[in-house]
């Protein structure tokens, strides 16, 4: 008795460590992790514009207030910007919308630490401050806070990625907005009609810069995602393009 007792309890213990790396390989196949959401600004959404990601209005960027702005632990000094993500409200019956759709947000903006109170944008938190009127699709106004499940996701893009120029004769600075796919740019050259490519820096957030004069030059730009694409957008902005003006890259990833 003694010995058939053992051997069922070791075909139990292998029969729970296999549905236990089963559901957690399930679980990481998915995607799915584990986060807090809250919301800040109105229901206009005025306050989500600009941000620390360089993009101008998110309305005329095409974002919308289908935005995040995300904690340092996922804002990664501004390198995650572009990203999309899938959020869905979770494990809160009172505070969640019953019965809610993912919603699909694209990170925007960084919501700061303050460890003066413990924001729960502190490191290492995982945490999105979303824009109100998407908050309301997935939890109700007075929960404030709610735990949320979230993935990254493919960022599907109609037209083509936008380039908008601004600076001085002697400094050119590119926003790089309406990217594709994984929607995250790590690299960005620029050549001039009368130049060789030129390795652009990133000053902040999808804002990359250049001291070279190229005022009176034709622009193409070579721009690379995250998940190492590489795409050439040739002569994007005729050589009278002007600061302060977006020019259409007409392809995406």
């Amino acid at each position: 008795m003694a010995r058939s007792f053992t051997v069922v309890i070791v075909l139990l213990t292998i029969v729970c460590h296999q549905l236990m790396s089963t559901s957690a390989a399930t679980n990481a196949e998915n995607g799915w992790v584990d986060a807090h959401a809250t919301f800040y600004g109105g229901r206009k959404g005025e306050e989500t514009m600009q941000g620390a990601c360089g993009y101008g209005s998110l309305f005329e960027q095409s974002y919308g207030l289908a935005t995040a702005a995300l904690s340092t632990a996922l804002f990664n000094n501004g390198t995650t910007c572009g990203a999309c993500y899938e959020i869905i409200c979770v494990n809160a019956p009172q505070s969640c919308i019953k019965g809610a759709r993912p919603i699909r947000v694209t990170a925007t903006n960084w919501c700061p630490p303050n460890y003066r109170d413990g924001s729960w944008c502190n490191p290492p938190r995982k945490h999105f401050d979303l824009s109100l009127p998407i908050f309301l699709k997935i939890a109700k106004y007075k929960a404030g806070i709610v735990p949320v499940k979230y993935r990254r996701v493919m960022c599907p893009k109609k037209s083509g990625v936008k380039f908008q120029l601004a600076g001085n004769p002697y400094f050119l600075m590119v926003t790089v907005f309406n990217v594709g796919r994984v929607g995250v740019v790590v690299e960005v050259k620029v050549k001039g009609s009368k130049t060789g490519w030129i390795q652009m820096t990133r000053n902040w957030g999808q804002v990359w810069d250049t001291n070279t004069v190229l005022t009176g030059q034709s622009l193409s730009f070579l721009v690379a995602t995250s998940d190492r694409k590489r795409l050439k957008f040739n002569n994007v902005a005729p050589s009278n393009w002007q600061f302060d003006k977006t020019y259409d890259g007409k392809i995406n990833f």
